[in-house]
């Protein structure tokens, strides 16, 4: 047969849509051997009953499972949408361009040994990525596991878990740069009844990458919530619009990131530097845009799955939990408080219908279903079943599944009463085989079942978190932005600032143009002044060490606290000087006169730039223990003094803020109005910024106001854009 013209490489750019619904596919190295990838692969394009062209390559071969076999792709009868290659390494790159030459718009490569085994390995994957941007072919790989479209009868992988009786369609979309772990996550999804719109694998992102996948996914009407494993992502705000676009969609998207330590990243400078990691910064990132992350692929399929389903979607209330045992209801309502999942409260109308059935102690969030007064079991399993499901604080039911007496009949009673109320209900099946009756009862009528309390709470925590989605990240903080001459103010603020090592009052000066209230201080040369300047400001005084190349001072002996008299500042001084001869590096410019600061807690409100996300805050537990007591949260720049506010709420010490046991609530409102406007600054300083700290700022009592005490900052060199520009 005579080789077919390439197609130009407009014309042959095939769309993920395309790839995924094919016409017709090529095996290279096809057979019927299915101890083999080719024949593996072959018998599951028959066995699914794949619609389209299904052409066979092997020169070795005249037929492959009864279908005309051809020597090279070059003499298919008819254009090939993809082709998927089972062939060894050297081989890949020149089997591609022949596909690219034959006019095959994509190559699925599972082949393994390219950028991920050495410079050989990432030298023949260049030459595979040449092919793709001289030809317009597109690749999914190399060393990935394929792809699967049970919509479309395609199982296009050769993993053994395809071999089972039919493909499950669904609405669960399945991204993944693991090729083994998303076969891997497919059989046990597959085995629970889970069924997917699609799963790829990505394997390298040589061409095909998570966000081109992610895009079809989420404007794909047959995919209802996405799931995925990332490992790395090619242009990571790609990846945060198209959350943003499945957001606005109201399809949930959970994600699985390896990679959550930091080992590799830059030494830390600072406490703001050391914190706000790179994996930490995802989490921020991914938590404005309504990301739900979690660390277990299995439960992230649960999660996806559950969501994707309309009475997943109800995430108004709290969870309440049923149980035919009074212990598997206590374990379970523990690790719900435990996880921070809120017990519902159940209403009055609802407790007293529930004492009619069960005894007082058990007709109670949560409940126990031994606790049951005379009557049908069933019957009143089943009515329980349908009060919790009514009640306005209920969004979820819990149900630790333990043995019961007519246990099929029971299991089958709660799940159609839970069914019918519209509401998620998680079956947590405890037992072992004894329970393989009332899963298949399950299984039977749709309704999804964990076999881990584990399981079940993680689900719960994911459609929790997203019941409880921060609102679109991009709302512009107002501060003073109609004042005339701010913003030239700022700008010109912002470019005497030098690059390199900021100090302290340098830093300073910034902050109080942009409106972030800071102690009133002097900068002196020498003793005397340092003597005067205290006595302008009034006793007590703190003397601290300018000096441009120090970082931690109280840890280098030159801060000094609580000055009461100009024999302590003189003494302070000594002592400082001392110090700073001790360092010689530290580039000591004077000191720092400031008055002396109360409050009822010391906050840190830091930034950096990220890499790949730009600006980013930090708040937290300020001080000099702030790195010890690791009490953070984080979001991209710029934030609104509300979105600031809702950071503080998750941390920690929100307690000590907004007035536990007891004491009297700090100005929280001035402290998010701070944080705001630090991070209006951290953005735009832009690419200058490398990071920021402004710690403590010491918190007043509400009404009374925050101050920032200390700063610094390190910026790389200014240039010539506006602030802002």
């Amino acid at each position: 047969m005579t080789t077919r013209p390439a197609t130009s490489a407009a014309a042959a750019r095939a769309t993920v849509r395309d790839i995924l619904h094919p016409d017709s596919v090529a095996v290279l190295g096809a057979s019927e051997n299915v101890a083999k990838f080719g024949g593996r692969i072959m018998h599951y394009l028959v066995k699914h009953g794949f619609p389209g062209l299904l052409v066979p390559i092997n020169p070795g071969r005249a037929h492959v499972f009864d279908r005309p076999c051809y020597g090279r792709i070059g003499e298919a009868p008819g254009p090939v949408d993809v082709a998927i290659l089972a062939v060894p390494p050297g081989a890949v790159v020149p089997s591609v361009a022949e596909c690219a030459e034959a006019g095959v718009r994509c190559c699925v490569v599972m082949t393994t040994g390219f950028a991920e085994a050495g410079p050989e390995g990432a030298a023949r994957q260049d030459a595979l990525v040449e092919v793709v941007r001289r030809t317009g072919l597109r690749l999914l790989g190399p060393n990935c596991m394929g792809l699967i479209n049970p919509h479309h009868h395609l199982a296009l992988t050769s993993s053994l878990v395809l071999d089972v009786e039919s493909l499950l369609p669904g609405t669960v979309g399945l991204i993944s740069q693991s090729g083994a772990l998303m076969v891997s996550m497919y059989n046990r999804a597959h085995d629970a009844g889970i069924g997917f719109s699609s799963c790829v694998s990505l394997g390298n992102q040589a061409d095909i990458d998570i966000c081109d996948v992610l895009e079809y996914m989420v404007n794909d009407g047959g995919t209802a919530s996405i799931a995925v494993y990332a490992e790395g992502f090619r242009d990571v705000r790609r990846f945060l619009a198209l959350a943003e676009a499945a957001r606005e969609r109201g399809k949930p998207l959970v994600v699985v990131k390896a990679g959550r330590t930091d080992a590799g990243v830059r030494a830390a400078r600072s406490h703001t530097a050391s914190l706000a990691g790179s994996y930490a910064v995802f989490v921020a990132a991914c938590r404005d845009r309504g990301v739900l992350l979690t660390d277990d692929p299995d439960g992230m399929i649960l999660a996806a799955d559950l969501l994707g389903r309309p009475a997943g979607r109800s995430v108004d209330g709290r969870i309440a939990v049923l149980s035919p045992s009074g212990g598997g209801a206590a374990v379970a309502a523990d690790r719900l408080v435990e996880a921070g999942l809120g017990l519902a409260a159940l209403q009055p109308p609802t407790r007293e219908a529930l004492r009619q059935i069960l005894h007082p102690p058990q007709a109670d969030n949560p409940i126990d279903l031994g606790g049951r007064r005379d009557g049908d079991p069933v019957a009143a399993a089943a009515r329980v079943m349908s009060l919790l499901a009514a009640d306005p604080d209920v969004g979820a039911v819990l149900v630790p599944l333990t043995t019961v007496p007519s246990y099929e009949e029971t299991t089958r009673a709660l799940a159609t009463a839970g069914l019918r109320g519209g509401k998620p209900i998680l079956f947590a099946v405890t037992p072992g085989s004894a329970a393989d009756g009332p899963r298949r009862i399950l299984r039977e009528l749709g309704c999804r079942y964990y076999d881990r309390l584990d399981d079940a709470l993680r689900v719960a925590a994911l459609w929790a978190a997203f019941g409880r989605r921060a609102p679109s990240p991009h709302a512009v903080p107002p501060h003073d932005a109609a004042r005339p001459g701010l913003f030239a103010e700022r700008h010109d603020a912002l470019r005497r600032l030098a690059g390199g090592t900021v100090t302290a009052p340098e830093v300073r000066a910034a902050l109080d143009v942009y409106g972030v209230p800071v102690a009133r201080e002097r900068v002196v040369a020498g003793v005397e002044e340092a003597v005067s300047a205290a006595v302008a400001l009034g006793y007590p005084v703190a003397l601290k060490a300018v000096c441009r190349g120090l970082v931690h001072k109280r840890d280098a002996g030159v801060v000094y606290l609580g000055l009461t008299d100009s024999g302590a500042v003189i003494g302070a001084w000594e002592q400082i000087t001392a110090a700073v001869r001790r360092l010689p590096g530290a580039g000591w410019e004077g000191c720092v006169v400031q008055e002396m600061v109360e409050g009822a807690a010391e906050v840190i409100v830091g930034a950096r730039h990220d890499e790949q996300f730009g600006p980013v805050v930090l708040v937290g537990w300020g001080g000099s223990q702030v790195e010890v007591l690791n009490d953070v949260q984080m979001a991209l720049c710029p934030i609104t003094p509300g979105r600031a506010r809702e950071l503080f709420t998750m941390l920690r010490l929100w307690p000590v803020l907004s007035g536990a046991r007891g004491r009297p609530p700090l100005d929280v409102d001035r402290l998010a109005d701070i944080a705001s406007r630090i991070s209006v600054l951290a953005a735009d300083l832009g690419e200058r910024l490398i990071e920021l700290d402004v710690n403590p700022i010491v918190v007043r009592a509400a009404g009374e106001g925050a101050v920032a005490v200390d700063c610094r900052a390190t910026l790389g060199p200014a240039t010539a854009e506006r602030a802002g520009g």
